[in-house]
């Protein structure tokens, strides 16, 4: 029986990066896809060719992005991005800086609008720290609760396997000089957590799809981004590397990963 998602995400290209192989997978196996999306990215990082009009050219990358994905609904809550800085706060009214109740407060609606089986949020530490991440994992909680929503699921990664990884880039010169590995010792979710490692291996095409969509979010005047550095793989090597995406299932009893995402609901049945 097929059941409806809902997945909550802070900015366009979150969706591709953290979870596309699962929305892709989730969708070709007949269960309904809904993105909902907090902000329209407006004050991510970008080059300066996209800087005029980046929150339009977001929210059509966005729709791109679903598409690849087969995703059958994107709802965009429209709420001002709080962008990135680890040294400065928010601004006042974005979206990391509302109360809980007022940011759950749309994603709430939708949940009871399409009487959604399963929420997908992140982790308590937003993965890498970013306060929209953070908030996205805080109202999520909030506005399952209002709506009961009976699944929760913290889209994630495994931080030993990503701390690896970043050693290894450490090692190549200019690749990405503002990412270590010691930023990640409390990033993301530790391997005895993760409830969820989820096959994505026949979905990478739709993944990297959804990644070239996302354009403006590989682009840079200055030095590399991750997003760029990844649809350089070639599609051997980007199955292997992004083939896997991880999640913790609130609640769910330690135990060797699953490789269903509604594993939860199905043993209910």
């Amino acid at each position: 029986m097929p059941f409806t998602l809902v997945s909550f995400h802070a900015h366009p290209d979150d969706e591709a990066l953290l979870m596309g192989g699962t929305l892709a997978r989730a969708s070709a196996e007949g269960h309904r896809v809904v993105l909902a999306v907090a902000t329209d990215g407006e004050a991510g990082a970008a080059s300066s060719s996209y800087r005029a009009d980046l929150a339009e050219r977001r929210r059509e990358e966005l729709e791109a992005s679903a598409t690849a994905l087969g995703c059958a609904r994107v709802v965009r809550f429209g709420l001002p991005d709080s962008g990135w800085s680890r040294t400065e706060s928010a601004p006042e009214g974005s979206f990391s800086r509302l109360p809980v109740a007022d940011a759950a407060a749309p994603l709430a609606k939708l949940l009871r609008e399409e009487q959604a089986d399963v929420l997908t949020i992140y982790d308590p530490a937003g993965g890498y720290g970013h306060p929209d991440h953070r908030q996205v994992h805080t109202a999520g909680l909030y506005a399952a609760r209002l709506a009961g929503t009976r699944l929760v699921l913290e889209a994630t990664i495994d931080r030993a396997l990503i701390r690896r990884l970043i050693q290894l880039v450490e090692l190549i010169p200019g690749v990405l000089p503002d990412v270590h590995a010691a930023d990640y010792d409390d990033a993301y979710s530790a391997s005895e957590a993760i409830t969820h490692r989820i096959d994505v291996r026949d979905y990478a095409d739709a993944k990297r799809c959804a990644f070239e969509a996302h354009a403006s979010q590989a682009s840079s005047d200055d030095g590399a981004r991750t997003l760029s550095l990844l649809l350089r793989l070639p599609p051997w090597l980007f199955r292997r590397v992004l083939g896997r995406e991880w999640f913790v299932e609130l609640g769910r009893p330690a135990g060797p990963p699953v490789d269903d995402l509604f594993a939860s609901l199905r043993s209910t049945r």
